[in-house]
């Protein structure tokens, strides 16, 4: 009994240091298993904030990336849609072109092609991308171009007329950053858009066309379709704008993503091998511990 009252401290501090060690083993087994240094913030000490940061940011850099990629699809489907427009167009100026000729057959041809094309225009004002209209500006909910009283008459060459227009005077934009934003919206009522509505209406309402009116017609058709360009131009523009603005903001979370893993993560190899060398002193104690406390006076004296 004195041998053991005498190697109690002894014993106590090996038995302590063991578990300190198993301790930090099962620690590590952790750390091994998942490649992360803790399964917790309170792990990571003072650079907890740090890496709480970087996640955040790296979340909202993702929603700016998802707002972008939203209004880019838009802007697609609205510069196909304009495209379609300028076609339009360009097909109308051509026969009106060959109407200049005086041909009878002509004349009903471009008056004919307009009243289709009415028809068309109204199509491509009214288009839609997951269930909201594109150029209706904040009604997404209402069609943009409705020609219930405004396809009666030839109207007027000269004097502009939106009337068909039922969506409001927002311009879409998308914030894809925290400083930016980008307005990439086109309303059914552009003034490029209400040209070309003004000329096929005037166009296919009419009986016949003179040579002041093909005169005049055609002017406009080259207006319109100057003006159809540009805003199809804007829209590749600002289409441009948010595709950059989606690479800047993929980068950035890349990078976060980079160093927020540098801060959390553990070399696999390095604590697999650390976990070796722990295991061997453990061994080593609990065979020093198991020997220490076999010892009794009886074994001494024997």
């Amino acid at each position: 009994m004195m041998m053991r009252v005498a190697t109690f401290a002894q014993s106590d501090q090996m038995i302590s240091n063991a578990l300190r060690v198993q301790a930090v083993m099962a620690n590590e087994q952790v750390q091994e298993s998942s490649g992360l240094q803790s399964e917790d913030f309170g792990g990571y000490g003072s650079g907890a904030g740090r890496v709480i940061n970087l996640q955040v940011s790296v979340t909202r850099a993702q929603s700016y990336i998802d707002a972008s990629q939203l209004a880019d699809n838009k802007v697609q489907v609205m510069y196909s849609a304009v495209g379609s427009m300028t076609d339009i167009i360009t097909q109308l100026r051509t026969q009106l072109s060959a109407a200049t000729t005086g041909s009878t057959t002509a004349t009903a041809s471009v008056i004919n092609y307009a009243q289709q094309a009415m028809a068309q225009m109204q199509g491509l004002l009214n288009t839609q991308y997951d269930g909201e209209y594109v150029f209706s500006g904040a009604r997404t909910d209402t069609a943009p171009a409705d020609l219930s009283s405004f396809d009666t008459g030839t109207g007027s060459l000269t004097t502009s007329d939106t009337s068909y227009y039922k969506g409001d005077s927002e311009i879409a934009s998308v914030r894809v950053s925290d400083s930016q934003s980008i307005s990439y919206g086109v309303t059914a009522d552009n003034p490029a858009f209400e040209q070309v509505m003004r000329l096929l209406k005037y166009v296919g309402n009419s009986a016949t066309l003179s040579s002041s009116d093909i005169t005049q017609a055609l002017d406009l058709a080259s207006n319109a379709l100057d003006a159809t360009s540009t805003v199809q131009a804007k829209l590749s523009a600002a289409a441009s704008q948010i595709e950059t603005a989606s690479t800047n903001q993929s980068d950035y979370q890349n990078f976060a993503k980079t160093l927020s893993t540098d801060l959390t993560s553990v070399d696999v190899a390095a604590v697999t091998a650390q976990l070796s060398t722990y295991q061997a002193q453990l061994t080593a104690s609990y065979s020093a511990i198991s020997k220490i406390q076999s010892m009794n006076l009886a074994s001494y004296l024997r």
